[in-house]
């Protein structure tokens, strides 16, 4: 059985309570970094666990703290971003609903690390169960002395609030989300300066993500270079996966970094491979975001080794033959599912979404969603599919945020990995609106004898 940190408790009953939750070793590492740790000490064994951000960027957590500016006299803010907007992931959501004290935990040892007085956890505004379960929290934190004034008599004073979102995707983008905490229109900041130096009203900020101040918990407990030993690589601990399509055993799993993606979807201890016996066709690996990849190239490198969980392995080969860890919200596509379909659906989603603020994101999502529309409704030409290719450029690192980035590249790989089945539509307007183009010649393991388009 893979080792889990932060999951290890979800079942016992109660354990969104702070007596049951302290009954399981709950709120030791409060003890341990007030009482006897500094907070640089803190962020030194942050910094040697090895922790990336859980969110999608990766970025090593540890070494995003060290950057917070500490002038004399300035309030410094941490923020949660619960806002978990990216389609195909609800891990943070999950670990909010079941065991909401490992997250209050993580933002006391995290806030104290940071030296912030005032911390926030902002959670997307349709979350309201969420809310409630963390505010509850909260208050039974606070009546048992581990918020507020003189907290455990060690003179750190702590207040903790929750934030309903403003309930729109790009609110996940850490300084739209600082704006609209400010009580503004969620749209983000051009950056420098970035939030480390001038973040919330103004004062140095670091923004983390739910799963990433989480595991601060057992960093603390057990030691940054135990918890680096788990993983592979620079890839450390655990991970939360958000997995959904086409499975046998949809959820949130706990995996240890570096498991082959193979196994994550065909052993019974994870996902139990795709369900109805239909065969693997494609896979989103970190949410919606991210670039697609065929059965062949999900399962192996382009070199023939076997694909492994970690951010290294998933990105191997670039945008050509990789992708990306993205925010772990991992989705399985079988053979009857219709990548034009999917496509067009991702790209409504971030046009629907985009802030406007820049050109290129504005116009270009838009363009994407009527010529996607067009090919997947019988009306498209050869030429849409390298107009979506030559707009998809277009967007790509000309944003202001990364949201421009998330709209383009599941366009571009779609296109790039199952060209065929876009030039299928075209070929075939009448026929694809209710056949699906099925697995094609992309999918191996499955042999080219045993394939047949227009299934």
């Amino acid at each position: 059985m893979a080792r889990k940190l932060l999951l290890e408790h979800i079942n016992v009953p109660g354990i969104n309570t702070l007596d049951v939750y302290r009954q399981k070793g709950g709120y030791r590492a409060v003890e341990k970094a007030l009482k006897t740790l500094s907070p640089e000490e803190v962020v030194e064994e942050v910094k040697k666990s090895g922790l990336r951000g859980r969110g999608g960027a990766g970025f090593p957590t540890g070494m995003k703290w060290s950057f917070l500016a500490k002038p004399e006299g300035v309030a410094r803010y941490l923020v949660c971003n619960a806002d978990e907007s990216e389609p195909g992931t609800f891990k943070d959501r999950y670990l909010m609903t079941y065991i909401p004290h490992a997250l209050i935990e993580g933002m006391i040892v995290s806030s104290f690390a940071l030296g912030a007085n005032t911390s926030y956890i902002y959670v997307r505004g349709e979350m309201m169960p969420q809310i409630r379960i963390l505010e509850k929290a909260i208050a039974e934190a606070k009546a048992a002395g581990f918020l507020g004034q003189n907290i455990l008599g060690t003179g750190y004073n702590l207040e903790l609030y929750v934030q309903p979102g403003g309930g729109a995707y790009i609110c996940g983008e850490e300084t739209a989300l600082l704006e609209s905490l400010e009580g503004k229109r969620g749209n983000p900041r051009i950056k420098p300066p970035f939030p480390a130096i001038a973040g919330l009203y103004g004062c140095p900020t670091v923004v983390n993500n739910v799963e990433s101040i989480a595991a601060v918990v057992p960093i603390i407990n057990d030691g940054g270079d135990e918890y680096a030993k788990i993983g592979i690589g620079r890839s450390t601990g655990t991970k939360l996966i958000s997995a959904s399509g086409n499975l046998v055993r949809p959820g949130v799993y706990e995996i240890e970094l570096g498991l082959p993606v193979e196994e994550f979807i065909y052993s019974d201890e994870w996902c139990g491979g795709i369900a109805n016996g239909k065969r693997l066709k494609a896979t989103v690996a970190g949410g919606s975001s991210v670039p697609v990849l065929p059965a062949n190239l999900t399962l192996k490198l382009a070199n023939g080794e076997p694909r492994l969980m970690s951010y290294e392995s998933l990105s191997e080969g670039g945008f050509a033959t990789g992708t990306m860890m993205g925010s772990g919200g991992f989705i399985a596509f079988d053979e009857d599912q219709c990548i034009v379909r999917n496509t067009w659906n991702f790209s409504r989603f971030y046009h629907h979404e985009s802030c406007g603020q820049c050109s290129p994101c504005r116009e270009g999502t838009g363009w994407m969603e009527k010529v996607l529309h067009r090919l997947e409704y019988g009306h498209g030409k050869m030429s849409d599919i390298d107009l979506l290719v030559d707009v998809s450029k277009k967007i790509e690192g000309n944003t202001i945020c990364p949201l421009g980035d998330a709209a383009a590249w599941p366009v571009a790989s779609a296109i790039r990995h199952f060209r065929d089945e876009f030039e299928w539509h075209v070929k075939e307007p009448v026929k694809s609106l209710d056949t699906n183009y099925g697995l094609a010649n992309y999918a191996e393991p499955i042999a080219k004898a045993e394939v047949t388009t227009g299934n």
